[in-house]
């Protein structure tokens, strides 16, 4: 009678990627509180020990998703700005804005932890730190394409205030409330961002 062969071993990089997976789910399932080691394990399935043996510990493993997070918004910018020489500067600026916005909106959980250097310190992990400055060069490139390049750093703070502002009232503030669902959440913010890119908020009042 044939001996029954006990399952291959998950190799490590699939491991590691799946209690990548699994922290973040855990992060936008049930917050940040929630995440722990023990938690991340019981949820992907192993040992308590296995997380150990990828993550020194628990800020190890948000730092990873804070790099996972600045990577992926570095290529919705860059994915926008690819497409300036057929797009007006209008429209570069709105497809910026959408994909700094919908980012927040997909990757809520993720989102709130990628600006708070007590959960994530970018001193201390190199790989967050560099794609949070790929994602601000991605930024900076807008900035240079519609107003060249001797436009100063400020440009790019008032243009990455005005979406980031608006990611966080629709993500965690006033706005997410009353818009709790998301095609009404997407419908206002392509209406906030058409008229941010039309200047219409800064226009003077009718007389």
């Amino acid at each position: 009678m044939p001996t029954r062969q006990s399952a291959a071993p998950t190799p490590a990089a699939d491991l590691r990627s799946a209690i990548l997976d699994t922290a973040e789910a855990l992060l936008e399932s049930d917050g940040l509180a929630a995440l722990s080691m023990r938690e991340v394990a019981r949820r992907a399935g192993v040992t308590h020990q296995a997380p150990y043996h990828h993550f020194a510990d628990r800020e190890t493993i948000l730092a990873e998703l804070v790099a996972r997070g600045f990577g992926e918004l570095a290529a919705r910018l860059a994915r926008a700005n690819e497409r300036a020489p057929k797009l007006s500067g209008r429209d570069l600026r709105i497809a910026c804005a959408e994909a700094y916005v919908g980012f927040a909106l997909d990757r809520p959980g993720v989102f709130r932890i990628m600006f708070r250097p007590e959960v994530c310190d970018p001193a201390r992990f190199p790989a967050a730190q560099a794609a949070g400055e790929r994602a601000h060069g991605e930024l900076a490139r807008m900035v240079a394409l519609l107003h060249g390049p001797q436009a100063g750093p400020a440009y790019a703070s008032g243009y990455w205030a005005q979406v980031h502002g608006l990611a966080t009232l629709l993500v965690d503030g006033p706005l997410g409330a009353a818009l709790p669902g998301a095609r009404e959440r997407r419908a206002h913010l392509r209406e906030v961002v058409a008229l941010m890119a039309d200047g219409a908020l800064s226009a003077a009042p009718p007389p």
